[in-house]
């Protein structure tokens, strides 16, 4: 009875044991199963993570594509051609439309549109304008919508009818410049549905045609500014060439009068001084001390009519080209002093001192010796007439580019700022007390000018009243 007791015990202890080992095998099991679990779970969002990073990185190709093709072109229209033809459908969505709003008309017109028939094209955008006020809202507010921000509204079913789509995104595009409007994408496939990941692209898609937009008009302004600018240019190059036209033959006239009536004068002028001089020298018997005065008044002035005469005769050949310039290797150095040389009487009255300052590469000019001393006499006769007693002259020559610039100082009185591109013009004579007690026809310096512009040269002064002036000019060194 014992031993039989004490199997009995063995027996119950053994399948006690037994039970615990099954538990805890079911419980292994089940930890096996939850773990296994797990990993699939794992593997799937895996498998969903990397389907829709593979899905975002096609996204950002396909956006890159876009953005290199429209960056391309700078038309409006083919702009939108250029989004159709490069791969929308990598979006993800095989659906797209972009609707612009016309100011004028008043109304929203289709720009581009993907797998719609063209009367499902009119159907929607009469529909759109039926509910612009809401579109030009979504412009307005500068923000995305979608199936997800509205979800479950009567708003998204709306438009997903209007628009035939499962799923929608829209995005506004805004230009800073001209007609606004909005991207649609959309998607029948109940398989696909957006995320927040896709309203990003289209929203990215829609800035770009923005800004493609943007440089589309303002390639478009800026070449209707460059055409109308053109157009304004060759219209006043006309005017500017008919009135140079006009200006020549005025010249022309003007030259043609001035050289015709200064012959006309040298002929009485030479008949005027002639009687006088025979008066003066008593051929005729003689002449009353009071007469022969006034003799000498009327040959004294005849001089100086003479001299304009020949200035103005000069000038007027020199306009019209009838002076032949002999034009040869001139030395600045002698020819300067031999015009101080002729001055030497009215600069020792005054007692002004000179100064020569000659350059060794400026030593040399190419031009018609006697016209080239005009100019020096004429400029440094108007230097002795303004400089004071005991003042200083002088006439330096140097180096510039391919030319000699050729200065002469003074210490005079001056020019005023105003005056001083008037005085090349003819008769023009400054308002001084100088000018007022010595008399000049004011045709020295556009003679001048006129003798430095034959040789190819420019003339030019510059002074301060009080302060003396500085006229210089230019001459070529080379034939």
């Amino acid at each position: 009875m014992a031993l039989l007791v004490t199997a009995a015990l063995f027996l119950y202890a053994k399948v006690q044991s037994q039970r615990q080992d099954i538990n805890k095998l079911q419980h292994s099991l089940q930890e096996m199963d939850e773990q296994a679990k797990l990993i699939v779970r794992t593997d799937i969002e895996l498998n969903k993570t990397q389907e829709e990073l593979d899905k975002k990185v096609t996204g950002l190709y396909a956006l890159q594509r876009i953005s290199r093709a429209i960056s391309t072109t700078l038309e409006d229209h083919q702009i939108f051609k250029m989004v159709e033809a490069n791969h929308l459908e990598e979006l993800g969505f095989e659906k797209t439309l972009v609707f612009l709003y016309d100011e004028k008309q008043a109304a929203f017109g289709p720009y581009l549109h993907r797998n719609y028939s063209e009367e499902e094209l009119k159907d929607i955008t009469v529909k759109v304008n039926q509910d612009k006020d809401f579109y030009l809202g979504l412009i307005h507010s500068q923000k995305s919508i979608s199936s997800i921000s509205l979800k479950g509204t009567d708003k998204i079913n709306e438009i997903n009818r209007i628009f035939k789509s499962i799923y929608t995104i829209m995005s506004p595009i805004l230009p800073k410049e001209g007609s606004r409007g909005f991207l649609f994408a959309g998607t029948e496939d109940p398989e696909i549905s957006p995320n927040e990941g896709d309203t990003e692209f289209i929203t990215i898609l829609a800035n770009q045609l923005s800004a493609a937009l943007d440089n589309s008009r303002l390639f478009e302004k800026t070449w209707r500014a460059q055409h109308d600018l053109e157009r304004k240019v060759e219209e006043r190059t006309r005017e500017l060439r008919s009135l140079l036209e006009e200006v020549k033959v005025i010249s022309k006239r003007k030259t043609d009068f001035i050289s015709s009536v200064s012959h006309e004068l040298r002929t009485p002028l030479t008949s005027i001084k002639g009687y006088a001089s025979i008066l003066l020298a008593g051929k005729l018997g003689n002449v009353p001390e009071e007469i022969k005065e006034r003799l000498e008044k009327i040959n004294r002035h005849s001089d100086e009519l003479t001299h304009m005469v020949n200035d103005l005769l000069d000038i007027s050949r020199i306009e019209s080209g009838k002076i032949a310039m002999k034009q040869e290797a001139q030395d600045l150095s002698s020819l300067i002093k031999i015009v101080i040389d002729l001055l030497s009487v009215q600069l020792k009255d005054k007692d002004i001192t000179t100064s020569i300052d000659i350059k060794p590469e400026a030593s040399t000019v190419i031009a018609d010796r006697s016209q080239l001393e005009r100019v020096f006499i004429n400029i440094l006769g108007n230097a002795i007439k303004f400089t004071p007693a005991k003042g200083k002259i002088s006439v330096s020559a140097k180096k510039s580019q391919d030319m000699v610039q050729v200065d002469i100082s003074d210490t005079g009185c001056g020019i005023p700022a105003g005056e001083q591109e008037k005085i090349f013009d003819e008769f023009y004579r400054i308002d001084n007390p100088i000018n007022e007690s010595v008399k000049g026809t004011g045709l020295g310096l556009a003679l001048v000018k006129h003798i430095v512009e034959a040789h190819g040269g420019k003339i030019w002064a510059k002074s301060s009243p009080g302060a003396g002036s500085t006229f210089s000019f230019t001459l070529p060194q080379k034939n």
